[in-house]
């Protein structure tokens, strides 16, 4: 088969995802970050007991600091996918290590609840969304056939922090006060730089060695061709820099892909995790408060958290293989429905829990639950839009979510200070969890019958003015495939025919230079041959 141009597709600018070497470091990174980011602001509720007593606020109030630091974890979403997609994922997260941990450090020097808010709500959610976002990017880079599990290990991340932030939240909070744990804590979300420093581009160093390699291939090529070689070079770098022209308008890169919510499936999976967050996080945010307040000395009503996480590490992995597996991978979407319908039935049979036995029973059966949830959110996600559109999908995802992160937890906290009754919550959270399951199952099988019906309509639309480079990679290398199959010519009879052709094109212009342009009935089969008109006049720079 005749060898393509690079730029036509046959050595493809995409590389494949390795599913493991140096994807295993960063899986660790990810594993690091989504710890911090979603332990941290439930965590931090084993402090709001002091905090209460020293600014004279009530539950609602310290509610708002962990719902600020989900609401700028959520709501930043298109902000971090605009940053990952102009300057890369290890800078962003870089910047967001250092903003998380400025943003605890200066928490310890505040004097009221409103400089809280802004310190540890504002900066330290910011500094984790920017962390947060640009792993899961590079999760989904390094992984394709183990995704589900690489998914379900990072998402183990967040139980095996939440075991260990909270224990260790109480015992600086007993032996330095909140001031003390906070700078303390600040002082551990520096550990998120080093995770973003080994966020390391997958396309950077397989690029250059395909460009090594492609140039010691060309030369080969080049060689036994003699003195007409470089004629022959010259030829296909004039034709190679005239395709790059061609093609520089088409590499800008849309820093926002707005196109995802033309997907049905898109559109239905952001309205269920709207409804969902309204609830997850409400029992785990008030759990702590509510076993105070039944009696549960304080370091045992912090080791329930502890009890929720030691459960949720072995439940993302174990669910992240299930879901990996060949029969259920294609209906992970249902998958998904069930953890959340789990979840939620937890919540609503538990909420007469008053006894410590009955909060450990409801700890072990909401860490299963929560940790299926945890495991399948991206995964249906990047199964619904791709790897190439889930920047832009997370982004707007997360930031239709911040909302109902704002709505949720701060509205049970004003509930329980207004009715100072925990069941209440607990039923609310969870029929809220329950609708969003039954919501996701029902719309996607009425979808999926939908499109049973009709014949699917052609994917892949060319975009104008942009998609991502990968994308247009892909494109290239089916028509270098397509140009490839229909030349059945050996690799040196085309760059022969290159050299031939531009032979027989200087000969024919002296002749035509003599004889009034006219091409002579002999070279006129040889023109048409090189794939030219021999009705027009053969220039030689056209060659």
């Amino acid at each position: 088969m005749g060898r393509a141009d690079p730029e036509e597709g046959q050595l493809p600018a995409p590389v494949k995802p390795p599913d493991g070497g140096w994807g295993w470091i960063v899986l660790f990174g990810c594993f690091v970050i989504t710890g911090f980011s979603y332990a941290f602001p439930k965590a931090v509720s084993v402090y709001f007991k002091e905090l209460m007593k020293d600014f004279h606020v009530g539950y609602s109030d310290t509610a708002w600091i962990s719902s600020i630091m989900l609401a700028m974890l959520y709501g930043t979403g298109p902000v971090c996918s605009i940053m990952v997609n102009q300057f890369g994922c290890r800078p962003v997260m870089l910047i967001g290590g250092l903003l998380a941990s400025s943003g605890m450090i200066l928490a310890s020097f505040t004097t009221n609840i409103i400089e809280l808010y802004l310190t540890a709500g504002v900066l330290t959610g910011l500094g984790m969304a920017l962390n947060f976002q640009p792993s899961l990017i590079m999760l989904g880079t390094y992984f394709d056939k183990r995704r589900p599990l690489a998914n379900g290990l990072a998402a183990a991340g967040s139980p095996v922090f939440l075991s260990s932030l909270s224990p260790l939240g109480q015992v600086l909070l007993e032996k330095f006060g909140w001031r003390g744990g906070f700078l303390i804590m600040g002082g551990l979300l520096l550990n998120c730089c080093t995770c973003g420093a080994v966020m390391r581009p997958l396309d950077t160093g397989m690029k250059r060695k395909m460009e090594k390699t492609q140039d010691k291939y060309e030369a080969k090529e080049m060689l036994p061709i003699g003195g007409k070689s470089e004629e022959g070079i010259s030829t296909t770098d004039g034709t190679k820099k005239a395709k790059k022209a061609k093609k520089k308008p088409k590499k800008g890169k849309k820093l926002l892909d707005f196109s995802i919510f033309s997907n049905r499936g898109f559109i239905i999976y952001t309205i269920s995790k709207f409804i969902l967050v309204l609830g997850l996080f409400v029992p785990p945010i008030l759990l702590v408060n509510y076993a105070k307040d039944t009696g549960v000395p304080d370091t045992e009503a912090a080791f329930l958290l502890s009890i929720i996480g030691f459960i949720d590490i072995f439940a993302r992995p174990a669910c992240g293989m299930v879901a990996g597996l060949k029969w259920v991978r294609p209906h992970v979407a249902y998958l998904f429905s069930f953890a959340m319908l789990f979840n939620g039935l937890t919540d609503i049979c538990s909420a007469r829990a008053s006894n410590y036995t009955g909060l450990v029973i409801f700890c072990v059966f909401f860490g299963i639950s929560y940790g299926m949830v945890g495991a399948l959110q991206f995964e249906v996600l990047m199964a619904i839009v791709g790897s190439q559109k889930f920047s832009s999908a997370i982004g707007l995802v997360l930031l239709i979510e911040a909302f109902a992160v704002l709505i949720g937890p701060p509205s049970a906290g004003r509930l329980v200070d207004a009715l100072k009754n925990y069941e209440v919550i607990f039923y609310l959270a969870g029929s809220e969890v329950v609708l969003s399951a039954v919501f996701l199952a029902m719309a996607t099988y009425c979808c999926l019958n939908r499109e049973k019906k009709k014949t699917p309509p052609p994917e892949k639309t060319p975009s104008a003015g942009g998609g991502s480079d990968t994308e247009e990679a892909e494109s290239d290398v089916q028509e270098g495939e397509e140009h490839s199959s229909d030349n059945h010519q050996p690799a040196h009879s085309s760059d022969n025919a290159v050299v031939a052709a531009s032979e027989e094109a200087n000969h024919v212009e002296d002749e035509q230079s003599g004889e009034g342009g006219r091409c002579p009935e002999g070279d006129r089969e040889v023109l048409a041959q090189a794939g030219c008109n021999a009705d027009q006049t053969v220039e030689r720079d056209s060659f």
